[in-house]
């Protein structure tokens, strides 16, 4: 990994502390107030292979067809009982009284999250994507919000949540989260404030988008989130900043700038970043870490449509468990590469330790 200092870079290869600290059982007992709530977008990802992207009324043949979770609740709620099955997770979202909705409720369920707070909707379909996938890896998205959209703070009862942490994704897929607020600027901002009151973390993922509201609806939510994680372009398009450079290598310089500025405009405990190339965390208390991720080989890679919600729910983890900046990114990266094992975003997780062995199984990239 490397440690960032406003001196200079000092490289560390490899670091084996991490597997010392967490060689406590996944069981371990957790305090009265306890576990890990996930809300936001809930999707049902059908994924349909096809022979070539057809144009205006073309044809192209469908040559397989598959349905899977995805969505922040699902990915991330499934990801972190699969790391831990002893650890409490419960999702909060909205489906629609359909197939998909049932088969998500299914998926949460078969794996221990508690599906509770996520609500079945009359009036409204539940969200789903069509993904047509080309031989070569290339993915088309088409996306209905269908009840995320209806999805509101009104529908959640905070007063009966006794989770130690609630993290919430995405910023700019919320329509009703999104909304203007006249005193907080989000109605997300509003909400985010009102779960700190209660005494619980908070923690944020957001998704790209080119509409020109990124910062706007972005910057209110950091004043009142603990944790803000996002992937290497969507931190910097908040401050309308460039991750990579002309060469396409990641900039770290300015990847460090747009987090110490995110950092700086909100009240976050940690700026985790991930990246195809690395994880990197700006600490309020213990400093900025770069992280190199595992260099998983070419040939073992299916997907990686769940890569950042694993590494979302590796670091989630990694801080509820305790972990420094350093030996959280560490296990964030292995966790995002063992979903690359798989073709959709959930298969591909491992238990804790059996991700630790990965962790220590795969040489970790170069970075320039």
């Amino acid at each position: 990994m490397f440690l960032v200092e406003k001196a200079g870079l000092i490289c560390y290869n490899q670091c084996t502390e991490l597997m010392e600290m967490m060689s406590m059982a996944p069981s371990a007992g957790y305090p009265e107030r306890s576990g890990i709530c996930v809300a936001g977008n809930i999707v049902a990802d059908v994924v349909k292979s096809i022979d070539a992207y057809p144009g205006v009324g073309m044809l192209s043949n469908i040559k397989s067809v598959s349905l899977a979770v995805g969505g922040c609740v699902p990915n991330v709620g499934i990801d972190l009982k699969t790391l831990d099955p002893d650890l409490p997770v419960s999702g909060l979202g909205r489906v629609g009284n359909d197939e998909y909705g049932r088969f998500i409720l299914s998926e949460l369920e078969k794996k221990g999250v508690d599906t509770g707070g996520i609500l079945v909707s009359p009036d409204s379909l539940t969200s789903f994507s069509d993904v047509m996938s080309l031989p070569g890896g290339e993915r088309t998205f088409f996306h209905a919000r269908g009840a995320n959209a209806l999805f509101s703070p009104s529908q959640i009862d905070l007063d009966s949540l006794s989770c130690r942490m609630l993290h919430i994704g995405y910023i700019l897929l919320l329509d009703s989260f999104d909304a203007p607020d006249p005193e907080y600027g989000t109605v997300m901002a509003r909400f985010l404030k009102e779960v700190q009151a209660r005494g619980i973390l908070t923690s944020v993922d957001i998704v790209s988008d080119s509409s020109g509201k990124f910062a706007r609806t972005v910057l209110p939510a950091l004043k009142y989130c603990d944790y803000f994680i996002a992937n290497e372009l969507e931190c910097c398009q908040v401050w309308g900043a460039q991750p990579r450079g002309a060469n396409g290598q990641l900039d770290i310089s300015a990847i460090w700038d747009a987090m110490e500025r995110t950092l700086g405009a909100g009240s976050a405990k940690k700026v985790i970043v991930h990246a195809p190339e690395a994880g990197l965390c700006l600490s309020r208390e213990g400093g900025f870490t770069v992280c190199p991720s595992l260099d998983i080989p070419e040939e073992m890679i299916k997907g990686s449509v769940g890569a950042g919600d694993a590494f979302c729910a590796g670091a989630l983890l990694g801080i509820y468990r305790g972990m420094d900046d350093r030996q959280m990114l560490e296990f964030a990266s292995a966790a995002a590469a063992c979903s690359l094992f798989s073709e959709n975003a959930v298969a591909g997780m491992l238990d804790f330790e059996s991700v630790c062995r990965i962790m220590n199984t795969f040489p970790r990239k170069k970075l320039p």
